[in-house]
């Protein structure tokens, strides 16, 4: 399913594992913010960042640990996390994880 628009779609269909690997699908790309599916294989992850805007990440798959700040946090599939603007996080697959990251800029 490549797009999505006006159609019912399934988080869990809409990306795939690979082995080894992390795979990412846009689904929403605008001026104000995006929303991006992301597939992590267990052990893989994104090394320490920081970002301008807040994110929310809803973990729908799996098992992630989230560190902001330091702070590390267990995810498991139907929480949510809020990473802060400016604020070092990564993200780490615990198992294979599947992930909504929302961004919106303001």
């Amino acid at each position: 399913m490549a797009n999505i628009v006006g159609e019912v779609g399934n988080l869990l269909d809409l990306v795939d594992y690979q082995d080894g690997s992390i795979v990412s699908k846009e689904i929403i790309k605008k001026d104000k913010g995006t929303v991006t599916l992301f597939a992590f294989d267990k052990g893989q992850g994104l090394s320490e960042h920081t970002a301008a805007f807040d994110a929310l990440a809803y973990i729908f798959d799996g098992k992630a640990e989230v560190i902001i700040s330091g702070h590390p946090f267990s995810l498991k599939a139907g929480e949510i996390i809020i990473m802060p603007a400016n604020k070092p996080h990564a993200l780490k697959a615990i198992e294979r994880f599947k992930m909504l990251l929302v961004m919106i800029r303001s």
